[in-house]
């Protein structure tokens, strides 16, 4: 059985950094990305990376703010935010795909798995 567990979501003021982890189980996987979703709004692409040769590719929104990282120990992807803004205010999901895929990182129709979900409120 295949799952995903986001952590590390919370409240944060503007300017503060925060790391969310997503530990996967259950087996490999070819990437995992970060995507986001705030209230009223569509599901947008975050970061992701593919596992193989640790290849990334990242929103323009958060470009040169926001790292994604691995750690194939703990088979644990994670999410690094620095100069976090309000707009960032959104439930961040982890998703993981089952096979190598020719759709790009930033395409949410190559994943197969998503986690649940967790917070990260940025007030002003």
């Amino acid at each position: 059985q295949v799952q995903l567990v986001e952590s590390g979501g919370g409240l944060v003021q503007a300017g503060d950094s925060l790391r969310l982890s997503c530990a996967a189980s259950g087996r490999t996987f070819s990437a995992m990305g970060w995507f986001r979703q705030a209230p009223g709004k569509e599901r947008e692409f975050v970061g992701a990376i593919r596992w193989i040769d640790g290849n990334t590719d990242y929103a323009n929104s958060i470009k040169g703010r926001f790292t994604v990282s691995t750690d194939s120990a703990k088979n644990t992807v994670y999410l690094q935010m620095t100069s976090l803004k309000p707009e960032d205010t959104a439930v961040y999901y982890c998703a993981a795909d089952r096979y190598i895929s020719t759709r790009p990182l930033s395409d949410y129709r190559r994943y197969d798995y998503w986690g649940q979900g967790t917070q990260v409120t940025v007030s002003s």
